[in-house]
Formats: C-alpha cells, structure tokens, sequence
C-alpha cells in the first residue's frame, strides 16, 4: 500500500470509528461562546490559557489527534503550530473536523458548514452581460437585505463555522454600503473576497478595498476588447476591466482574473493567458463554466463541446505545472480536478522535470485529496446567497434551501433534502456511474440547467458524450452543433509534454494548490 493511501486509511480508521466520531462530535459541539474544539486550538498554539474542566479534557484529545496527525503527514509541530495561528485556519479545520462527527468520514466530505458562502450582494450591475445568471439591471431588488440584516447574517455565518465569503452580484461596488459590510466580515476573521467586473475600481476604490480587508478580488475578462465588450453589452467595459485589475495589483490586493469560456472567446483564450501575466501581472486565471440559466439561456448554443472543454482543461493545467510562469491557472469546471488527478497518476517517463524517485513518492496523493474535497463542492463545500437572503446550493442553481432571515444557516444547511440530494453521488445519473465519481461528480449546475434534475449528468464530460447528443438531437435545443475535433482551435489544443505522463518537482504543493482553490475561489 502506497504511503499516501496508508495516511488516509488511518485517519478514516480514526475518525471513522463510532467512539472517536462520538468524541469529535462532543468536542466540536457548538455553544454560544463556540465550540471546545476551538478553544483547544487556541491553547494549542499558546493563545488561551484558561479552560474549564470540559476544555481541559477536550484539549487533551484534540493535542493528542494533531500531534499524531503532524507525525503521519510528515509536518512538525512548530510548522503546524505556525499554521493555526491563522484564526482562518483554525475556523476551517474546525468545520471539517465538525462535519466529520456530524456526518462521519465521507467520499467526498461534506463541511460542518459551508466553507465558502457565494454572496450575491445585490442584483444591481452596471453592465448588461449575455450570460448573466443573476439577471442583474440597473437597479437593486426591493427586498435586498439592509445594512444591518447584512451584519446579522454575518454573525450567523460566524457563529456556524463559515470560513470564507465572496461578495458577488449584480455588482458588489454598487451598493452604498460595500465597504462597511466587507469591513465588518473581514473584522469577523472571514477571509473575505471580491468577485467584480472591475470597472468601478479606481485607484482610490481598490486601496479602500484593501483597508477594508478584502483579502482577493476577481474581475471577469472575457477575451480583447471587442470580444469583452459584446459579451458584457457596454463600450469601453474592457479597459475601465484592465484599470481595475491593474489598480488592485497596484494597491497590492492578491487579484485573479476570471473568464467564462464559450465559443464566442476559446480561441483568444491562450493569448489572454500570455497578457494578463505579462501585461496585467495578476496571479491568477481562473475560468468559469458556461451555465446555461436566467439569461445564459439566450445562448446556450455557444456552450463548447466534451471535447473542447478537457482540451481547455489540459491547456490550462499545462500553465498550472509550468515552473516558468508566475500566473496560476484554474477552472471551476470539476473535471480539472480529474485531469489532475490521471496527470499525478500516470507512468513515469524520463523529463527535465524530475527523476523516477519523486514521481513515485507523489503518486497517489493527488487522488486522496481530490476524493475527499470532491471536485463540484455545491450544497456540501459552499452555498450561494441571494440578495434578498435566500440560501441556494450555488449561485447557479436558482432553487430557494431556505432565506437566512427566517432560519439559521445550520439548520439549512443541515435539514435541506435538496441539499442531501445534491450530496448523493451514487444515485448520480452518468456521473454516478463513473470512476471519477467522487474525485468530480460533474457540474450539479449544468445538470440542472440541461436536465431540470439535480442528480443528472453534466454533458459537458466526454465521458457522458452521450448525453451532449441527446441534447444536440431533442427539438429544444436544435440550435446546438456537435462540434469535431478539427473545429478545436489550434491555440489551445494540449502541449505535446501533458498528452505523455510526465513528472516535475514540487507537484504535490501545486496538485495541492490547485484542487482546493477550485473550491476556495
């Protein structure tokens, strides 16, 4: 048995067990002063010094489970010590340890709470984009929620666990009270980012951003000019876009770059990879998978094709493993959790990258980690919320699990059958049935928008080719065309060194960095 595979099997033995989950479950138990598990972290790194009978019993387990844990992983204590002294990380250790005593080891795992909640801030937008999924207008919903209900929902978050949010919309910067409610999460310990089409972010705005604490920002750039500005439906959006991703750099906020991919851009793409590197210097470049809902339905007929999706893939994730390039690329497709994971797993063959040695100590690992993050983290990783304070699996899927004004994220999160669903990968249609089950499960957002059913398959796979066809045949959507494999453009077809199974120093760290940020981001 593989080392890696060995670590995971102790730790699933360990935690898997009735007596430990029970320990775990009674450890992590939340108060309204938090959890003990949260107060054993904090005494861990010498934070608290103070506990009760309970956290001192409490503190001895949990010291006891992290220093074998550190001993199994190969990390030393200081190193460990050093990481928890992150409240971030400690909140997000606590929720995946919560979620295993209240669901027990799963395949994929499934959080005590969202790790991520996707907040569309308002349906209010500047910009009139084709594939909108939020319908967003010039104005915003009558029933958004208020400053203060904002706060509120926050606290919620907090006190359930939540480690990360992502203020979306609509246009985030166009409600009045952005930066207050950005202020008060940040100050709350989220890790706090910013998904926005970048044209309202002045010098003045993004460093204003920075003192806010928004730790990440994320502005969409679909293609050159002329191509940006069809797809988002106003003139001069492409280089009000550029000023605002160059100002974030400037003002030193951690700043991405986002592209949907359609037909209508997936031969700019590799030339845009090239500019927002050397031209923006951004760190990251991130591409979307096209839904087709709410006004994407308008041109469903430019989604790509199974096959011109994983060519993209494996385009991508040949910059992801390029020790060359400082820009990190990534898709919120789940299959890219795939296409890393058979890259990790595939035969060792003589390359300047690395020897037969390392290679073989990284086999394996990739696939413990993918299986239990999961790929498509929808109503188990990360939820959405609406303006107006209902909770969504994603933000792409618009069914209503619950509105925070009413019920607590917990008990949302944790009684929806919708969400159960979405968590049932065995009952999966085409996706259920493949290898890559738990490593991907297929876009449950596609799913949806194509099949009307939570546990269909995503046809954007080319293992579920079969289902891109039924689509391309039915009276519905005739206006789609199958694409060859000769309509593929020539710019983003995979390098020759990725079609051969190849090895290179520090993957593990960048297998690593690339599965969890498809579901931080």
């Amino acid at each position: 048995m593989h080392e890696a595979d060995l670590v995971a099997n102790t730790v699933k033995a360990w935690l898997g067990n009735p007596i430990s989950r029970s320990l775990l479950r009674w450890v992590s138990k939340r108060t309204d002063k938090g959890s003990k598990l949260e107060s054993a972290l904090k005494k861990y790194i010498g934070e608290q010094e103070k506990l009760s009978f309970q956290e001192k019993l409490a503190y001895a387990i949990v010291k006891l489970a992290l220093n074998k844990g550190s001993e199994s992983f190969g990390v030393s204590k200081e190193q460990l010590v050093e990481s928890l002294r992150n409240p971030m990380v400690r909140r997000g250790i606590t929720n995946v340890l919560e979620g295993i005593g209240h669901y027990g080891v799963q395949r994929p795992q499934t959080t005590a709470a969202p790790f991520l909640i996707v907040w569309n801030f308002t349906k209010q937008c500047n910009l009139k984009c084709k594939h909108c999924y939020e319908n967003a207008g010039p104005k915003p919903a009558p029933d958004e929620l208020t400053t203060e209900e904002a706060k509120k929902a926050i606290d919620d978050f907090k006190s359930a666990g939540v480690v990360a949010l992502s203020f979306s919309g609509g246009e985030p910067l166009a409600r009045k009270d952005f930066l207050e409610v950005t202020k008060y999460a940040a100050d709350k310990e989220f890790y706090v980012s910013v998904a926005s089409n970048g044209t309202l972010i002045t010098k003045t705005a993004a460093q204003k951003m920075r003192e806010a604490g928004v730790q990440y920002v994320e502005i969409s750039l679909d293609g050159f000019e002329e191509t940006h500005d069809k797809f988002r439906g106003i003139p001069g959006a492409w280089k009000r876009a550029v000023e605002g991703i160059k100002n974030c750099v400037e003002a030193g906020l951690d700043t991405g770059v986002a592209t949907t991919a359609t037909h209508y851009n997936l031969k700019e793409i590799p030339k845009l990879v090239e500019f927002i590197e050397n031209d923006l210097h951004a760190k990251r470049f991130i591409v979307f998978n096209f839904i087709p809902v709410n006004r994407g339905k308008e041109i469903a007929d430019q989604d790509l094709t199974p096959k011109e999706r994983e060519e993209l893939l494996d385009f991508l994730y040949s910059k992801l493993i390029d020790n060359n390039r400082k820009l990190d690329a990534f898709s919120t497709a789940p299959q890219y959790a795939v296409t890393s994971y058979k890259f990790a797993l595939g035969p060792v063959v003589a390359t300047h990258f690395t020897n037969r040695a390392a290679s073989e100590m990284l086999k394996g690992r990739t696939k413990s980690l993918t299986e239990f993050i999961g790929g498509c983290g929808a109503g188990r990783l990360y939820c959405g919320m609406e303006p107006n304070g209902d909770i969504v699996p994603c933000v792409f899927i618009p069914i209503k699990v619950g509105n925070i004004r009413e019920q607590s994220l917990v008990k949302i999160w944790r009684e929806s059958t919708v969400l159960k669903q979405i968590r049932n990968r065995d009952a999966f249609k085409g996706c259920g049935e493949c290898e890559y089950k738990y490593i991907c499960g297929g876009c449950r957002a596609r799913a949806y928008a194509y099949f009307n059913d939570l546990q269909g398959p995503d046809p954007g796979c080319s293992i579920n080719q079969k289902y891109w066809e039924k689509i391309a045949k039915s009276n519905e959507h005739s206006k789609f065309k199958i694409a060859s494999s000769e309509s593929i453009p020539r710019g983003i077809k995979c390098p020759l060194f990725l079609r051969q199974p190849i090895n290179f120093q520090n993957f593990l760290n960048m297998a690593s960095s690339a599965v969890l940020k498809l579901e931080i981001e």
